[in-house]
């Protein structure tokens, strides 16, 4: 019981860390938000720009996380469904360290449309594919075949996915803006293009390392 309340808590913590991790992020937009404050020289433009953000990482995450939610009643399959999902981050961090280039898609976006800006980056980077083993590792440990329902366990599947999405984009959005108005109030836009830095690399091991991680607590059963 004890092993399963640590390992929820771990993989929560987990959750708010990697929402931590893709705020500091660059590619997943704050320096957009700080462009556009910048150049409308409004406060007010900036918290805009970052919930606009944050609403299209948010909805990138739900795109991804629910369909897993509604997979994942089929209790007697959770394993191979967490081995899958784990082998499926591990094949989107390998592609992505072959694979250098950035989405040429985003590019053609105006960069007023952020909220859209967002919700592409996040799942062209894999930001939602991330988040899958952790979230099919909280499901696992909920459920209980023996005792619930498929439908009953569907809708807190579905619940839980919801509260992961909004738990990872919220820790986002902090780390994000603290960056974003740091450099918006004190540093300026000539400091962001000089020390412009590239996470690409340390993004697409992460997300091996994360998908190794899901594979190794669904076959240990944890």
């Amino acid at each position: 019981m004890l092993g399963d309340i640590s390992t929820v808590a771990a993989l929560w913590w987990a959750v708010i860390l990697s929402g931590l991790y893709h705020g500091l992020n660059p590619g997943m937009g704050w320096p957009l938000a700080v462009s556009a404050a910048l150049m409308e020289r409004k406060r007010s433009a900036l918290p805009k720009a970052l919930g606009l953000l944050a609403l299209g990482h948010f909805l990138a995450m739900l795109a991804i996380l629910l369909p897993f939610s509604l997979m994942f009643f089929l209790v007697e399959w959770q394993v191979e469904l967490r081995v899958g999902a784990g082998a499926l981050v591990i094949a989107m961090g390998v592609y992505l360290l072959i694979n250098r280039r950035h989405p040429k898609i985003l590019a053609r976006i105006h960069p007023a449309r952020l909220a859209l800006w967002s919700f592409i980056a996040a799942n062209a980077h894999g930001a939602g594919l991330m988040l899958v083993p952790l979230f099919l590792g909280i499901c696992g440990i909920d459920a209980d075949a023996g005792h619930q329902a498929a439908e009953t366990l569907m809708q807190a599947n579905i619940m839980t996915a919801f509260v992961v999405a909004l738990t990872h984009t919220g820790a986002m959005t902090v780390a994000g803006g603290v960056i974003a108005v740091v450099i918006y109030k004190w540093l300026g836009l000539r400091f962001l293009s000089k020390t412009w830095f590239n996470l690409d690399l340390v993004w697409a091991v992460s997300l091996v390392l994360v998908g190794t991680f899901g594979i190794w607590a669904a076959l240990n059963g944890h």
